[in-house]
C-alpha cells in the first residue's frame, strides 16, 4: 500500500500524537540537564538548550512542531543486544547473532513513554570507520558502547529518538559472514527491526542465554545511511518489513551487479569476494571460507548475470516498499553511481512510494558535508514526521534539491519535473572525421564513422579532444544553444558498431561544452576541502563528540562538464545476460543505460555525444584492441528533455550568444578519475 494513503488515515491521530509530545517534552526536561558540552577545541558553548547544549537549529517559524533537546545526553542508556538472525552462514551449527549498540534517553523510559529508532546498519564501524572524520565505534574495559561514529546519537537521543548501531554479520562484534548484499547481509538489519518490533530474539550477550527485550521502543524505526550502509537500508525496504518506517540512502548501491559490471563490462578489477574479505572481522576471516568461494563462483568476471546477482537485485523487489524513501546522491559519484539511484527511484515512483530527494555536484559525499546546516534541518524535521507523526508539512514541501552551482541549490515540485519527456537526438557526420553533429535528423543510411579503442585515454581526454579528430572517440556535437537546455532523469544510447575483433567494450558519455566553474569531483575530496574548525551538532560527552570538522567546496574552472555516462560490452545479450565472442565485421546493436543526472546546459553550450572503448580508470579494457565502425544511421541517444522535443527545438534554433567553440585557452579541469575504489565509500565512507 502507498505510504500516502496509509498516512491520510492517520492524519487526525498523528496531530494528537503531535501535540501530546510536544506537551510532554516541555514538562519532562530533565532535572540537571543543563551543564556544559566542551568540544575538541576546549571551547565553552553557551545559549545551551535543556539537553545540554546550544541548539544549532532552532525552530524557525511558521515550520510546524518539532522535537525539541530536552533529555540528558550524558545520562543515555548505553547498551549492547545481541540479535538472532535465524541464519547460520559460518556453518558451526548455532543461529548467527548481530551486535546491536544502542543509545536512548533514560527519561521517556521512567515515564512510560515510548521512543522511535534511528537504525545505521554498517560493515565498517571496526574496519573501515564511519564518515569525512573515518570515526570507529569505541567500547569501555567492560565492552559497552562510549562512541557512536556520525552525530546521529548526539543530535537525535536528545530530542527522543534512541540510536541503534548495527554491525553487519561477520564484522565487528557480530557472528556470521559478509556475504555483499545477500541474505546474510540483509537479515542482519532485518532481524533488527524485528526484534525492535516484538518479532525476533534478542541476548544481553554474544553466547549467553537471557533475553533482552526492547520494550522501550514503539517500534518505527528509520535507517540510514551513506554507501555500503544505504545500500542496506534499501535492501531492507525491499523486504517490506513491518515497522521500518522510513529509509534515507546516500550514495546508495540498487542492484550489487551494476555496481561491479555495467552491461557486461567489468568495472572493477575484482569481485564481491574482495570487499567481504576487507571489511569481515579477523575471526570472522577464518570461518567463512565457505562463503567467500561462493562469492566467487557465483560473480564470474564474464559479466554474465547469475542467481548471486539476481539475490542481490533490489529494484526488482521495490514493490514491497513500504517506507518513505529519502534520497540522495552525488552526480559525479564515481563510486556508487547514478545509475543506482535512478533505477531504484524509477521503480519506487511507478509504485507510488512518497519520497524525497538531493543531488549535489560532488562525488561520493555525505550531504552533512556539504550542506551540513540545511541537511541536518531538513533530516530532523524528516524523522520527526515520519517516525514521531509530527504534521510538520515536510511531505508536502518540494519534492528535490538539486545543486546547480558549487552551493547554489535550486528545488522542484516533482522530479524529474512533469514536463520531462524523452526525446531522440541523432549523430551524424561532419567535416572531419569523429567530428560531427548532434541533432534531430537521422544521418543517411551508409554513413560511419569508427574509433579504435585505447585504454590510456577517459572521458576528459575525449571531451577536451571534441572539435579534433582523434583516434580514439567519436563526438558529435549540436551548436551553440539559443537557450538553456535542462536534462533531469536517465538516458539511454542505442549503439549499432560492428568491432574487428572478437571483443569490445563501448563507452557513451554526455558532455556540456562551455566555460563553468564545477565541483572538482575527481579530486581526492571528491568536490569538498576539509578544514580545521569544527562545529557542534548535539549534546557531547568525554568519549564521544559532536564536533565535526567543517568543509568548504573544491571547485574547478573546466572547459567542458561531463553531465552523464554509460559503458557496455558489445558482446553482451540483454535477454540470457550471458554474453559471448563477437565476430568481427558483424554489427551488433547495444541500448546504454547512462547514469540519472540533472543538469542544464546554459544557452551559448553546447551539447554533446562521445562515443569511445575503454574509459580510463573506470572500466576495464577487453582483452583485444577493437576497432569499431559505427553504423550513425541505426544510433541514437534519448534524452529525458524538460519541455520535451519542443524545448530541444527552442535551444538549438535561433540567435545564440557567444558560443562555446574550441578553446583557445585551456581551463584547469577537474581531477582525472582515480583508479576505482573497491569498497563502496573507500577510505572517506
Amino acid at each position: 500500500m502507498p505510504i500516502r494513503a496509509r498516512g491520510a488515515r492517520k492524519t487526525y491521530r498523528s496531530l494528537v500524537v503531535a501535540a501530546v509530545a510536544a506537551l510532554t517534552t516541555a514538562l519532562l526536561a530533565p532535572a540537571g540537564a543543563q551543564g556544559a558540552s566542551t568540544g575538541p577545541s576546549g571551547s565553552r558553548e553557551t545559549g545551551r538548550a535543556a539537553g545540554g547544549y546550544a541548539d544549532p537549529l532552532r525552530a524557525r517559524p511558521g515550520a510546524g512542531p518539532r522535537s525539541e533537546p530536552v533529555y540528558s545526553y550524558a545520562n543515555a542508556v548505553r547498551e549492547s543486544v545481541w540479535v538472532d538472525t535465524g541464519l547460520d552462514a559460518d556453518g558451526d551449527g548455532r543461529s548467527d547473532r548481530v551486535a546491536v549498540d544502542i543509545v536512548r534517553p533514560r527519561e521517556p523510559a521512567r515515564q512510560g513513554r515510548k521512543i522511535p529508532v534511528v537504525m545505521d546498519a554498517s560493515p565498517y564501524y571496526s574496519c573501515c570507520g564511519r564518515g569525512n572524520e573515518s570515526q570507529l565505534k569505541t567500547y569501555d574495559a567492560d565492552g559497552r558502547p562510549v562512541r557512536f561514529p556520525l552525530y546521529y546519537d548526539n543530535y537525535f537521543v536528545p530530542r527522543g529518538y534512541a540510536f541503534v548501531a548495527v554491525d553487519l554479520a561477520g564484522t565487528n562484534r557480530s557472528d556470521g559472514c559478509v556475504d555483499v548484499g545477500g541474505p546474510s547481509d540483509v537479515r542482519s538489519a532485518k532481524a533488527v527491526v524485528d526484534w525492535l518490533n516484538g518479532r525476533a530474539r534478542g541476548y544481553t550477550t554474544r553466547t549467553g542465554g537471557e533475553r533482552a527485550t526492547a520494550r522501550w521502543t514503539d517500534g518505527r524505526t528509520g535507517m540510514i545511511g551513506k554507501s555500503y550502509d544505504g545500500t542496506i537500508a534499501n535492501a531492507v525496504a525491499a523486504t517490506g518489513v513491518e515497522g521500518l518506517r522510513t529509509i534515507v540512502p546516500i550514495g546508495a548501491i540498487s542492484s550489487w551487479y551494476d555496481y561491479y559490471f555495467a552491461q557486461g563490462a567489468p568495472l572493477y578489477g575484482s569481485g564481491p569476494e574482495w570487499l567481504s574479505d576487507g571489511v569481515e572481522s579477523p575471526e570472522a576471516r577464518g570461518r567463512c571460507a565457505a562463503v567467500q568461494r561462493r562469492l566467487v563462483e557465483g560473480a564470474p568476471r564474464s559479466g554474465d548475470w547469475t542467481p548471486l546477482w539476481t539475490e542481490r537485485d533490489y529494484v526488482k523487489d521495490a514493490r514491497k516498499v513500504r517506507a518513505s524513501v529519502f534520497a540522495v546522491h552525488g552526480m559525479q559519484d564515481l563510486n556508487v553511481r547514478t545509475k543506482h539511484l535512478g533505477q531504484w527511484w524509477d521503480a519506487l515512483a511507478a509504485r507510488g512510494v512518497e519520497r524525497k530527494i538531493w543531488l549535489s555536484g560532488t562525488g561520493h559525499v555525505d550531504p552533512f558535508d556539504y550542506r551540513r546546516r540545511e541537511w541536518v534541518d531538513t533530516l530532523h524535521r524528516w524523522f520527526d514526521h515520519y517516525l514521531l507523526g509530527y504534521d510538520n508539512g515536510i511531505e508536502r514541501e518540494p519534492m528535490a534539491d538539486v545543486e546547480r552551482r558549487p552551493g547554489q541549490w535550486t528545488t522542484d515540485r516533482a522530479w524529474p519535473p512533469r514536463t520531462t519527456a524523452a526525446v531522440a537526438l541523432r549523430p551524424g557526420p561532419g567535416e572531419a572525421p569523429g567530428v560531427g553533429v548532434l541533432g534531430l535528423r537521422p544521418a543517411r543510411p551508409g554513413a560511419t564513422e569508427t574509433f579504435t579503442d585505447d585504454p590510456a585515454r577517459g572521458e576528459l581526454d575525449w571531451a577536451a579532444d571534441l572539435d579534433r579528430t582523434t583516434a580514439a572517440k567519436a563526438g558529435f556535437r549540436t551548436g551553440p544553444l539559443a537557450r538553456d537546455l535542462r536534462l533531469s532523469g536517465s538516458s539511454t544510447v542505442t549503439v549499432t558498431a560492428a568491432p574487428s575483433t572478437s571483443s569490445a567494450h563501448l563507452s557513451a558519455v554526455l558532455v556540456d561544452i562551455g566555460p563553468d566553474t564545477i565541483r572538482d569531483y575527481g579530486a581526492s575530496g571528491e568536490g569538498i576541502t576539509t578544514l580545521h574548525r569544527r562545529t557542534c551538532w548535539g549534546a557531547s560527552t568525554t568519549g564521544d563528540s559532536s564536533c565535526f570538522k567543517e568543509t568548504r567546496a573544491d571547485t574547478v574552472a573546466v572547459g567542458e562538464t561531463v553531465v552523464s555516462r554509460g559503458w557496455a560490452d558489445l558482446g553482451a545479450r540483454t535477454s540470457t545476460g550471458h554474453g559471448g565472442p563477437l565476430v568481427p565485421g558483424r554489427a551488433r546493436t547495444v541500448t546504454l543505460r547512462l547514469a540519472a543526472t540533472d543538469h542544464v546546459v546554459p544557452a551559448g553550450h553546447r551539447l554533446a555525444l562521445i562515443l569511445a572503448g575503454t574509459d580510463r580508470d573506470l572500466i576495464d579494457p577487453p582483452d583485444t584492441t577493437p576497432t569499431l565502425t559505427l553504423d550513425l544511421a541505426r544510433t541514437s541517444a534519448q534524452l529525458p528533455i524538460v519541455g520535451g522535443a519542443a524545448a530541444l527545438v527552442r535551444a538549438t534554433t535561433g540567435s545564440a550568444p557567444a558560443a562555446a567553440g574550441p578553446h583557445a585557452v585551456r581551463a584547469a579541469g577537474v581531477t582525472p578519475p582515480r583508479p576505482a575504489d573497491r569498497i563502496p565509500g573507500g577510505s572517506r565512507s
